[in-house]
């Protein structure tokens, strides 16, 4: 039987181990989720439901120490970081209960004719999560709260990295005050998740993950007629065109970088900057980027930790040497040790190499040469993906004119990590189908059922 595994990336050890659920239990998980639908789902309230929200919200505060370390150990992120998630976490978690009446009042709709017509948005029933590891908490708030308030039961499937974290959350549910089968952590199989897909109780599936995975779920979905969000891959450019402060414009982009060691699907991964800035740019960024080591995740100073596993990072140090191999330079960093790798900066990669539309997992940054704004936008959108992206620019026209030709699901225009609970996330292209966040993100799994009046 397939395990879930608490192996610390510095060390390497592997600290606990928890075996798969049967099917059997499956079964049981899936009943009590279609009870806590046909039950409490109908009949609690908006305001109850905002209610156990707001205290899953205070005892994700409340065991914020806790709860931080329990990631540190599972997938490496600096402490800092895994602090500042579970209060990102809580955030989410309490926007939708201080919005929930906002978000699932009545719609009014003007009609032709005599009468009235409303949207009145309702549960659909259970819906299965498959959650990643490297933000353990926030994928999981994002997803949870929303549908929790709707009335959605969730069963979640979290990466095998990550058992001990979200049976943390799990208890934080159950000890809010949530019913049994409003929300269940599992620990299963893909084949046992696709058998959940399948159930013609369970009405949709959100997915964060790689393209494999998205592909996979997608198609098992689709074989069921259900509904799916997907939140995947991203190579988010991040492009300079001009500035009044270069080096508060590096820092940033070394910040866009490093965030969570390089591990964050919508991290700038690709630096795009205007030919008159690119050398001054570049010595900068390389020089910044080259003064943060990575060290233990615990340590005061830390910055950059290891990769979620030694795994990770043999697999990032062998997509950076093809790169070189290919003919990209190697402006800085490349190695590791163990799963600490080396803040990494390629230039010269052309439209003929596979680096040109993949995506580095880590702290690798591409650096792009654009000959002007047109050059900059075809580079930018060219890859696969269509995640986030960052603009810089002091001409207001020109960044509104450049924001409006970006393929992606966002762009933030002179600033870096500015995500928020009341902002939309998500993707086009490759990247993903559907919102989180915001009350996109709570309209995503509804029945938005029309109530025509005479």
């Amino acid at each position: 039987m397939a395990v879930y595994s608490v192996t610390d990336p510095a060390t390497g050890s592997v600290l606990n181990t928890y075996d798969e659920i049967t099917d059997a239990q499956v079964g049981e998980a899936v009943d009590a989720a279609d009870a806590a639908f046909r039950g409490w789902s109908r009949s609690s309230s908006v305001a109850e439901r905002a209610a156990l929200l707001r205290e899953v919200a205070r005892l994700h505060r409340e065991r914020r120490e806790e709860l931080a370390q329990l990631i540190v150990r599972e997938m490496g992120k600096i402490l800092e970081g895994a602090l500042g998630e579970v209060d990102f976490a809580a955030d989410i978690i309490e926007y939708y209960a201080d919005n929930a009446e906002e978000i699932l009042k009545d719609q009014q709709l003007s009609i032709q004719g005599d009468g009235t017509a409303v949207i009145r948005r309702s549960a659909l029933g259970p819906l299965l999560g498959v959650m990643p590891w490297n933000f353990p908490y926030y994928q999981v708030a994002r997803f949870a709260a929303p549908n929790l308030l709707i009335g959605n039961p969730i069963l979640l499937k979290h990466a095998r990295q990550c058992p001990e974290s979200s049976a943390a959350i799990g208890q934080i549910f159950h000890d809010a005050g949530f019913p049994e089968g409003a929300y269940a952590n599992l620990y299963i199989s893909n084949a046992q998740a696709a058998d959940i897909i399948a159930d013609p109780r369970v009405q949709g599936v959100s997915l964060t993950g790689s393209e494999g995975a998205g592909s996979s779920v997608a198609e098992t979905a689709g074989r069921h007629l259900k509904k799916v969000v997907l939140e995947l891959g991203g190579s988010d450019p991040f492009i300079l065109l001009s500035t009044d402060d270069l080096g508060a414009t590096v820092q940033a982009a070394v910040d866009a970088r490093l965030d969570n060691s390089g591990q964050s699907c919508n991290g700038a991964k690709r630096f795009i900057i205007a030919d008159d800035l690119y050398e001054e740019f570049l010595a900068k960024f390389v020089e910044r980027m080259g003064a943060h080591a990575a060290v233990e995740p615990l340590a005061d100073d830390a910055v950059l930790g290891p990769l979620s596993s030694e795994e990770a990072a043999a697999s990032l140090q062998k997509q950076v040497a093809r790169a070189i191999e290919a003919g990209a330079r190697l402006a800085l960093g490349g190695g590791r040790s163990g799963a600490f790798f080396e803040p990494t900066v390629l230039t010269g990669v052309t439209e003929q190499m596979a680096a040109w539309s993949e995506e580095f997992f880590g702290p690798v940054a591409v650096v792009y040469r654009a000959t002007d704004e047109a050059d900059a936008v075809r580079i930018a959108n060219g890859t696969p993906f269509g995640l986030g992206s960052y603009l810089f620019s002091t001409d207001a026209e020109q960044a509104a004119r450049v924001a409006d030709q970006i393929e992606a699901g966002m762009v933030y225009v002179n600033l870096v990590l500015a995500d928020s609970p009341e902002l939309p996330f998500g993707g086009v292209k490759r990247s993903g189908i559907g919102r989180e966040l915001g009350f996109l993100g709570a309209d995503e799994f509804v029945n938005k059922k029309l109530i025509r009046t005479a």
